[in-house]
């Protein structure tokens, strides 16, 4: 094995050795090694196939910003091995090769690249007519890397929630600064670190020619701040992106962490650059950080002799690292004209390596099959980009190359930050953040090593400032910067195979053929070309194809700029964003009533409700019962967490008219009204009740789920129409039952004796206000149940005391309280839908029949227009009632209405009804399916197909006597 002694192996245990299997073969590592790290110190350096021509890929950063060590694992595709922690037993494949991944035989497509120009997809593939479909098959085939393990059984993933003074992503040098500046100043401090191991390049990198002093610095500043009560450490942590007001999401394991930091510092540092030249992807061909990476952190010799290509000094400190670690140098390669500082060329020299100063490496040697890089073409250069006809070839394993860093911009661009290129200085600078927002170290062009403590510091300071403490430390002065970016390390070969994005297999003369077609924007040239589209995101093809793209177009480098920055900053699982979240756990005015008459308690958007009355194991027969009661005699629900809206002033029911799709200038004073909400594509978001109180007083409901959403989208739409009027959510401010059942008059007349309750003077669909057990109330007729029914809203406050009163009072009538899950079988028996249940996020009212529910008089309302472009088109599906016998198979919510060998909708709602004697449910079938009588198959579980019968809602008392007595 390929390993050095100590003290090289930082994060490795040598004690602990692990066995694993790569493409079938028996290997051995080491705890703490990366999958790469113990492949490369077996000799394995062929990882993956790139995905466009199939070509040999090795490691090319060591730190997961590139797509080059891609593997399969059993239970996952697409895993970068470079990052990817070695487990004992664990069996790693290669992918996306066609044969084995060392004898690909998709590798020959490389040999056709001329046919393959960039955009060439756009241009072909769809004539003559019909084509596609000959083709549809064979690309589909050829595309993808991975394979989906289809028995992959779910994790467990969670979220939490932190808040800080001070959030610092990145605990390099100058994180730790900042971080230790900030802590002794008293503020509570978060360190985020992508790596294992803090210190950031102090891990790897060199910044001496002894070689002492990132170590010692390192153990220095790592000691203080472990150490110390204000900090806390995240390692192994991505910060994935910046939301405003320094919310970041941050992704840890299995785990998101939700933070939300008062002043927030990205320290993250800057990205090492390659340099452009023929076969610059072979394995063997690494980033210097990458081979100073694997001998600092993993004991691996990355190469037995090297040669080390560079545009700036610290190729110079990479060369020395090789050499104290045994590696022969066999030429330093500069395509300066000379190092900036000359002790570096002595010190190298003194070690017998030859330097080539103003000079590049053309083209990357290579033995038979591109599995190893076998040597190099060392060229001088003579103007930019160009190189001299003659030049000398070395034999090597091993091809370092640094053309400079770019800044990891991503997060800051999220937060609005502007990137403007340095013409002098050859790389881009970072401005504009928000308050709040600040950045330190090599992010911020600081290279210097105290420059970049000195930054973190000062950062620091000043974010600690903003929150009214004193760090206590004065301004230090900077020394000067050398220049770290090589201006134009691109090196076109007219054999091409130079490569600017190694995710995509794109070359030079792909980024200029974008731009000869016509796509003279960067964005423009990312869209034709995928540049910067692939797993790396642009981390190292971002800054070369900003000098082609602004070449090719005579524009400056500032002019054309790079990508927009969006979030994530890495690929997250769907797993962290669907995780275990933790919601605000409310309870109703009424709570503690439920659980004293042994409520079964459910969860309904954050709240908790009761779903029936009685124990869990005895659902069914204690909802059957529930729902008998009401039909015969009276019953009782907590409705508190029903969405409650005030909505006043002189332009209320002009507010309304625009939002709802039913008319309400007209609606009079003490009625109600059905009240269906669309978005403006027509696709029903919620729905409610709508009682006027008053000329320019409304009280509408919205769904439990949504009335937040709701209550945004009169406050966004207001914010454009600047009606006067005012909008007030008031769900936690009151209480809400829904007295219900042939009886319930009877037992709201003994309570309420100031409205007229008789049927002429309180119908269905009215509105009163009054006094319920003297508290005093708003009651509204609805029968969403089915049966007569009084809603009563009260004060939250005095919640508990009208659910008191109402039992006491229904005594003599045998009330009792029903739950969540009984109201939705007696909803169900009426066809009443529940938004967001029998409603998706497609569904508009012409296929849940409310099409009466639409004023079409209307000039106006929010959907109006999509809805009538949707209804002039042919129905393609419909939500239909269905019946089954009983003791048929009872079909589930999700599962699949079917129409011949396709499927043609879902079942939303489905439960037995005893009231019925049989199973009813909606479901969405297709348009030619939906007539009643007509048979629809459903595939309920275990894969059995049961035949229901599409019959005409609703399927209780049809004619709505029961609900207007």
């Amino acid at each position: 094995m390929n390993r050095l002694p100590a003290p090289m192996g930082l994060l490795i245990d040598r004690d602990q050795p692990l066995r694993f299997s790569f493409d079938g073969r028996d290997y051995q590592g080491l705890k703490g090694d990366s999958i790469a790290s113990a492949l490369l110190a077996n000799g394995r350096w062929l990882l993956s196939r790139s995905f466009k021509y199939h070509r040999p890929r090795g490691p090319l950063s060591m730190a997961g910003q590139d797509a080059n060590t891609l593997v399969q694992l059993p239970d996952e595709p697409n895993v970068l091995a470079d990052t990817q922690a070695l487990q004992a037993g664990l069996a790693v494949s290669g992918q996306n090769f066609n044969g084995s991944l060392d004898n690909d035989r998709d590798a020959y497509l490389g040999k056709f690249s001329r046919f393959m120009p960039v955009g060439f997809y756009y241009r072909s593939f769809y004539k003559p007519k019909g084509m596609w479909k000959v083709w549809e098959p064979l690309i589909r085939k050829k595309a993808g890397l991975g394979v989906l393990d289809m028995n992959f059984k779910p994790q467990y993933y969670d979220k939490a929630y932190l808040f800080v003074d001070v959030a610092i992503v990145g605990a390099g040098p100058a994180g730790l600064s900042a971080a230790l500046t900030a802590a002794n100043a008293g503020a509570k401090v978060l360190l985020i670190e992508q790596q294992p191991l803090l210190g950031g390049s102090l891990t790897y990198a060199r910044f001496d020619v002894e070689g002492r002093r990132a170590e010692a610095l390192r153990r220095e500043l790592v000691a203080a701040v472990e150490g110390h009560a204000n900090i806390q450490i995240l390692t192994q942590a991505t910060c994935n992106a910046w939301f405003s007001e320094n919310y970041l999401p941050v992704i840890q394991g299995r785990r998101m962490y939700k933070v939300r930091a008062q002043q927030c510092i990205v320290s993250a540092g800057s990205f090492d650059q390659p340099v452009v030249f023929r076969n610059n992807d072979l394995p063997g061909v690494m980033l210097t950080s990458a081979a100073q990476r694997l001998m600092k952190l993993y004991a691996v010799k990355p190469g037995q002799r090297a040669v080390v290509l560079a545009g700036n000094d610290d190729g110079y400190l990479a060369a020395l690292d090789l050499a104290e670690q045994g590696v022969q140098v066999a030429a330093l390669v500069d395509m300066r004209p000379r190092p900036a500082d000359a002790t570096l060329q002595v010190a190298v020299e003194k070690l017998g390596i030859s330097c080539h100063l103003g000079s590049t490496v053309y083209e990357a040697l290579h033995e038979k099959g591109m599995r190893h890089v076998s040597g190099v073409d060392i060229r001088r250069i003579t103007a930019q980009g160009q190189v001299g006809e003659q030049g000398m070839q070395l034999d090597c394993d091993l091809l370092c190359m640094s053309a400079g860093y770019m800044p990891v911009y991503q997060l800051l661009c999220q937060a609005g930050g502007k990137l403007a290129y340095d013409e002098q200085r050859a790389e881009f600078a970072i401005s504009g953040l928000p308050d709040g927002l600040a950045i330190a170290g090599s992010v911020s062009g600081r290279h210097d090593l105290d420059n970049v403590l000195a930054d973190g510091a000062r950062v620091a300071a000043h974010a600690v400032s903003m929150l009214g403490l004193d760090a206590g430390i004065g301004e230090t002065a900077q020394r000067g910067e050398a220049r770290v970016n090589f201006d134009w390390p691109i090196f076109p070969h007219p054999k091409g195979k130079d490569f600017v994005d190694f995710d995509e297999d794109l070359q030079v003369l792909d980024i200029v053929n974008a731009t000869r077609s016509g796509y003279r924007d960067v964005q423009l040239v990312k869209r034709f070309s995928t540049v910067g589209m692939g797993p790396s995101q642009g981390r190292h093809s971002a800054l070369p194809t900003a000098r082609l793209v602004a070449r090719a177009t005579g524009r400056s480098i500032g002019e054309t700029g790079v990508t927009t920055a969006r979030p994530p900053f890495e690929a997250e699982k769907l797993a962290h964003v669907a995780g275990r979240a933790f919601d605000p756990y409310r309870h109703t005015a009424m709570h503690s009533r439920h659980v004293a008459a042994g409520a079964k308690l459910m969860p309904a958007g954050i709240w908790q409700r009761p779903a029936f009355y009685g124990k869990a194991e005895e659902r069914e027969r204690c909802m059957q019962e529930e729902a008998r009661h009401v039909r015969e005699q009276v019953g009782l629900i907590d409705v508190s967490t029903l969405g409650g809206l005030d909505v006043r002033g002189p332009d209320a029911a002009e507010l309304l008219e625009r939002l709802y799709t039913m008319p309400f200038k007209k609606q009079p004073l003490l009625r109600t009204r059905y009240a269906l909400m669309t978005n403006e594509h027509g696709v029903v978001i919620d729905d409610g009740v709508c009682a006027r109180l008053a000329d320019n007083h409304f009280y509408v409901t919205a769904t439990t789920s949504g009335v937040d959403r709701i209550y945004q989208q009169m406050i966004k739409w207001n914010a454009q129409w600047r009606l006067n009027v005012d909008i007030t959510n008031v769900t936690a401010a009151l209480a809400a039952v829904n007295l219900a059942g042939p009886l319930s008059r009877q037992v709201l007349e003994k309570l309420c004796t100031d409205v007229d309750l008789s049927a002429a003077g309180f119908p269905y669909l009215a509105a009163r206000t009054g006094t319920v057990a003297g508290i005093a109330a708003r009651l509204m007729r609805v029968g969403f149940v089915g049966e007569l029914g009084y809603e009563i809203h009260v004060q939250a406050r005095h919640g508990a005391r009208l659910w008191d009163a109402l039992m006491e009072a229904g005594a003599e009538f045998a009330i009792r309280p029903f739950g969540v899950e009984t109201q939705r079988l007696l909803r169900l028996e009426k066809g009443h839908v529940i938004i967001s249940q029998d409603t998706d996020g497609m569904t508009h009212p012409g296929e849940i029949d409310m099409q009466w529910a639409i004023g079409r008089k209307k000039p106006f309302f929010v959907g109006k227009r999509s809805i009538e472009i949707l209804e002039a088109q042919p129905l393609k599906r419909k939500l239909v009632g269905f019946t089954l016998a009983k003791g048929s198979p009872q079909p589930l919510e999700g599962h699949l209405v079917l129409k011949g060998p396709d499927i043609s909708g879902n079942v939303t709602s489905c439960e037995y009804s005893a009231t019925l004697g049989q199973i009813i449910g909606l479901a969405y079938a297709g348009a030619d399916q939906a007539e009643p009588g007509m048979q629809i198959p459903i595939r309920v579980e275990g894969g059995q197909v049961v035949q229901a019968t599409v019959v005409q809602l609703p399927f209780f008392d049809p004619d709505n006597q029961r609900q207007e007595l």
